[in-house]
């Protein structure tokens, strides 16, 4: 069972409904909490710097994201409540409060060929493509270091333990039950990084030249075969 310190700092990512309770943000508490009398102060400071410099404070006070952008602001180190902001402009106050932008368009990629030794014992290299976006900006943020590069990581870690259970002769007919398979297992590992893989296609299978050539003359002896009957 969780002590109060573990849900302290492991808590449901800000405005998420009751039904989200698996998405669970690094320290996610009220930013308010714990803030001490220092952080009250810097405040404080903060509020009337932006008001004795008004209105050049807004220059550096008024940010603006995209429609496909949202910010996730942290106030002295600690995730401000309320989510993400955006899309339009929002407010960051001076030297207490840093905010870090979040595309949410679908990301395209290529999974490097992988070689792979197949369930039938036959060497292969296979290539893929993988379509996602973030679904969980904040989440993005606050639960992984870089939530695209460990994407592709597992991308390539998944693609070989997959073609790893399969004979050769599936590989190369079963691509769409390949990808559906690979698609989900990707999904359920990234959605605690705020990640929703959309698409998985396998682009390319490419066998050894001797496989090919002995695969090439078993098809011409086989239709042989059949000529001479």
């Amino acid at each position: 069972m969780a002590t109060n310190r573990d849900r302290k700092h492991y808590n449901r990512a800000p405005g998420s409904h009751s039904g989200d309770a698996d998405e669970i943000v690094i320290g996610a508490e009220d930013p308010h909490e714990g803030q001490g009398l220092c952080g009250t102060i810097l405040s404080v400071l903060s509020w009337v710097l932006v008001v004795c410099t008004f209105p050049l404070s807004l220059c550096v006070c008024i940010k603006v994201v995209q429609e496909y952008e949202r910010a996730v602001i942290f106030r002295l180190g600690r995730l401000l409540a309320g989510g993400a902001k955006g899309p339009g402009i929002f407010f960051v106050l001076p030297c207490i409060e840093a905010y870090t932008k979040v595309d949410l368009r679908t990301v395209s990629f290529d999974v490097p060929p992988q070689e792979v030794l197949t369930k039938d014992s036959v060497t292969v290299s296979v290539d893929a493509v993988v379509y996602y976006r973030v679904n969980n900006a904040t989440i993005s943020v606050a639960n992984v270091e870089n939530a695209h590069h460990s994407t592709r990581l597992l991308a390539q870690t998944t693609l070989r333990n997959v073609l790893g259970t399969k004979n050769l002769a599936d590989i190369l007919s079963e691509r769409e039950s390949i990808s559906s398979s690979m698609q989900t297992s990707l999904d359920a590992a990234t959605h605690q990084w705020g990640i929703k893989v959309e698409r998985v296609e396998i682009k390319d299978v490419r066998l050894p030249v001797q496989l090919q050539r002995a695969m090439a003359a078993e098809a011409e002896a086989s239709r042989e075969a059949r000529a001479k009957v």
